[in-house]
């Protein structure tokens, strides 16, 4: 019902700067808070910056003053600006979303981009 495509990820040396895109397409009736999280060594999830319909943000600690994230809510999209980019934030990143599909309230649901790889190095 709702697909999302990330675009942006490739390769950077340390200090560069890349901007993650992820846009939403279907049904979607609402899209509520938006956000982005990369993948660990151990293949789990780790949360790296939310935003709110309404714009408010909130960022892990280790990417607070260097990531910014930012959303359209006509465009049903979310960006992901990362400066000063170290080696350790190589990894994949996807987006998130929860996304309501009709008037329903039930219908409501996460929903995950397929990932793109960000690879800093020099």
């Amino acid at each position: 019902q709702v697909q999302f495509v990330e675009s942006g990820g490739g390769l950077v040396q340390p200090g560069g700067s890349l901007r993650l895109s992820c846009a939403a397409s279907g049904t979607i009736f609402k899209m509520y808070d938006m956000g982005w999280y990369r993948q660990t060594p151990g293949n789990q999830r780790d949360w790296v910056a939310t935003i709110t319909r309404n714009s408010y943000t909130n960022y892990a600690d280790s990417v607070k003053g260097r990531f910014t994230i930012s959303r359209d809510n006509a465009k049903n999209s979310v960006w992901l600006q990362m400066d000063s980019l170290k080696p350790e934030d190589t990894t994949a990143y996807y987006c998130w979303a929860q996304v309501q599909t009709t008037w329903d309230t039930t219908s409501l649901r996460d929903y995950w981009g397929q990932g793109t790889q960000v690879t800093v190095s020099s």
